[in-house]
């Protein structure tokens, strides 16, 4: 059971964001604030589905490699279970096809890395700066 809880979490886990400075994306407004602001800085969202064991373990391995990526960027958590319309706005705008767990990188308006599953892990995040 500890080998399943330290690859899959529990669902206790999934609000679990302590270790990095996620900024929850809950509105529209904070996506075209998000859209202005990767002008001067790349956003990251990671859109992670609460129900699901792949995405959770995905985001906990994200956020135990982060810190040494090199990438300095703001943090967006979309829950897309609670966002589902967000995260629709997001494939919208960015125009990507919707997926759990996905990354988007954005800078200066476009999505410049859409990744989802074991390539999240994959990503050379530095050279997104």
């Amino acid at each position: 059971m500890g080998l399943f809880k330290s690859l899959f979490g529990t669902s206790s886990d999934s609000n679990n964001k302590e270790d990095l400075p996620w900024i929850p994306l809950t509105s529209e407004s904070q996506l075209e604030t998000l859209v202005e602001n990767s002008n001067t800085k790349p956003q990251l969202i990671f859109k992670h589905s609460t129900r699901c064991g792949i995405s959770r373990m995905t985001l906990n391995q994200f956020q135990a490699q982060f810190p040494e990526s090199g990438l300095h960027a703001d943090l967006y958590y979309l829950d897309l279970l609670s966002f589902r319309s967000i995260s629709n706005l997001v494939a919208k705008r960015f125009q990507v096809f919707h997926q759990s767990p996905q990354v988007l990188i954005i800078k200066n308006g476009i999505a410049v890395v859409n990744e989802s599953h074991g390539a999240i892990n994959s990503l050379n995040l530095a050279q997104y700066n």
